[in-house]
């Protein structure tokens, strides 16, 4: 037990390393292709669900939950991300 949470504990800080070291300017990229992974997380839970025995289906279907928050989440903070890198144009400020 406490092998795994030293683990956990080390991957905890060896992503926190490496996720402040992206540039801004890369978190948008990075997000499309999380939310890509987390959309094969939801097909693949919803196969899940659809086969597995009634007792673990919760398991499938709370799989299927968090890997929605997930992809709508990313979708938001992309969102949010493109608009704040979005310039106005001359021709914009004309009209």
């Amino acid at each position: 037990m406490i092998t795994i949470v030293a683990f956990l504990l080390v991957c905890a800080l060896l992503g926190y390393r490496v996720i402040s070291a992206v540039p801004s300017l890369l978190h948008t990229p990075l997000m499309s292709g999380m939310n890509a992974l987390s959309g094969i997380t939801v097909l693949g839970s919803i196969a899940i669900y659809a086969t597995a025995a009634p007792e673990i289906r919760w398991l499938a279907g709370a799989a299927m939950i968090l890997a929605i928050v997930n992809v709508v989440g990313g979708f938001w903070v992309t969102e949010r991300m493109l608009r704040m890198f979005k310039h106005e144009s001359p021709e914009d400020s004309e009209e």
